[in-house]
């Protein structure tokens, strides 16, 4: 059953057959036209013609929703299009919500000249619940050898699903087989980071995936206070490349099992390795065996250094929403958590998200000795200090550089019901070390609206601070009391 091409939304027949007449070719008989609309009813595909001026790596940026979708809700958690470039299986799109959510699309190498997209609503993967998917707004783009983002793009990974049995949810559901990141950890963006090797001239590149969560390895509050989010933020894949952008023989590793580094050994296509997630973290292995494919375009490179890693979250929010939506699904979420959970939270709309700038000096950190940091918050007329650790020194933030952490508060707390936040220094393994921790700012504070997106950062403040054992708390920000 074909699929609806529309450049008029709400046309009839003749509307629909005139825009896909337009689309096959533009009145000069050149490049053709990309449609404002696809509407793809369940089982139903169409084939939407596009051109390449310049060889290079191709990019689809487009916006996608699926009426009646809702990836909180058991059997509509999502829509799934099957993506084929010229006959070629190159990746599918999870379509989360019923809202738009702007995507972008790795198409791959491609030769100037014309070429087909055929897009098909995947029955197969999709939850019963989901009846529809429209994809509009189609914009071709090409990473051309010259542009900075060149090598970047062409070593980019292919990422295959997981198959394993995933006893995290209900057995005999489609969850557990290999269509499960149609309805559970699912691929949200992909970034990568760059960085100078020692040899001149050459760049180590890691990339990185963005997951709506993992259903196994660290539990839902301990990522709140470790990392300030549910999603699953995991590099994949590392490669040094020449001068030239071509990958050096021998250098590329993916994050294996166990977070373990380890040799990339699989299969090539063209200059991009193929992987596939096959843990309940989303840990990488190169043999592939999946069923669902994931190209997702890299966006801005990040600087690792200086950026939180969740500021690719920020920069497309509705991961926030898809994070908040899976978690409540899958029973992770509380109205009145104990401070002692270790598997519960609280309403992720109820939490502070606060990224600070620290790092640790003296003894370094290891797996089995560190020292972490606790944000504390006090409320006005509250005599409770709400800490991101809860009760676990563990779950203090061990990591330097800018670092995102959350901090549950009453349902309905707001930017001026803050009166503090304090920095706490902790034994987070093993013994005192005897290192301090120099906090320097407090780069951003939001917190999620009632449609669960991020609302606009109400705090940034220096915030020099330095922790010790014998001065282990400082305040970083105190709201001014008093009339001006």
């Amino acid at each position: 059953m074909p699929g609806v091409i529309r450049r008029l939304l709400g046309g009839g027949l003749a509307a629909a057959l005139l825009a896909v007449t337009v689309a096959a070719c533009d009145s000069s008989g050149d490049a053709p036209a990309a449609p404002a609309e696809v509407v793809l009813d369940r089982a139903a595909e169409t084939t939407v013609p596009f051109s390449v001026d310049n060889a290079g790596e191709v990019v689809l940026d487009v916006t996608t929703s699926a009426p009646g979708v809702s990836w909180g809700t058991v059997g509509s958690e999502s829509a799934v299009v099957s993506v084929f470039v010229d006959g070629t299986y190159t990746t599918d799109v999870v379509i989360p919500a019923s809202f738009p959510i702007r995507r972008g699309l790795a198409l791959g190498a491609l030769t100037p000249g014309k070429h087909n997209l055929r897009l098909l609503f995947a029955g197969d993967r999709s939850p019963q619940g989901s009846s529809t998917a429209k994809l509009s707004d189609f914009a071709f783009r090409t990473i051309a050898p010259g542009d900075p983002q060149y090598a970047a793009a062409r070593n980019a990974p292919v990422l295959y699903g997981r198959t394993a049995v995933n006893p995290a949810l209900l057995p005999g559901t489609p969850a557990t087989g290999p269509f499960q990141n149609a309805l559970t950890d699912a691929p949200l963006v992909a970034f990568y980071s760059e960085a100078p090797t020692a040899v001149s001239g050459h760049r180590l590149f890691t990339y990185s995936m963005i997951w709506s969560n993992e259903d196994g390895g660290t539990s839902t509050p301990a990522l709140m206070a470790r990392w300030g989010r549910t999603t699953d933020i995991e590099w994949t894949y590392q490669v040094e490349v020449d001068a030239a952008g071509n990958a050096v023989p021998g250098s590329a590793v993916i994050q294996a099992p166990e977070h373990v580094q380890a040799p990339f050994t699989g299969r090539l296509e063209g200059t991009h390795p193929v992987l596939q997630t096959c843990t309940l973290n989303n840990n990488m292995c190169d043999p592939t065996d999946g069923k669902m494919r994931f190209s997702l375009a890299l966006g801005e490179p990040l600087d690792q250094a200086d950026e939180a890693r969740e500021r690719v979250m920020d920069r497309n929010p509705w991961t926030y929403w898809v994070m908040a939506q899976e978690v409540n699904r899958e029973g992770k979420v509380t109205e009145a958590p104990e401070a002692s959970s270790t598997d519960l939270i609280s309403d992720p709309r109820n939490y502070l998200y606060l990224v600070i700038r620290k790092s640790t000096l003296g003894q370094p950190n290891t797996d089995d000795a560190w020292v972490g940091l606790s944000v504390g918050v006090r409320l006005s007329g509250n005599p409770n200090t709400f800490r991101s650790s809860g009760v676990y020194p563990a779950w203090s933030i061990q990591r330097d550089s800018p670092a995102q952490t959350a901090i549950a508060l009453p349902p309905g707390t707001v930017a001026e019901d803050i009166a503090s936040i304090q920095a706490t220094r902790l034994i987070g393994a093993g013994y005192d070390t005897g290192a301090r921790i120099q906090v320097d700012s407090i780069e951003q504070a939001f917190f999620l609206g009632p449609d669960g997106l991020p609302q606009k950062s109400f705090l940034f403040t220096p915030a020099k601070a330095t922790l010790t054992a014998a001065a282990p708390t400082a305040t970083l920000f105190r709201r001014p009391t008093g009339t001006s």
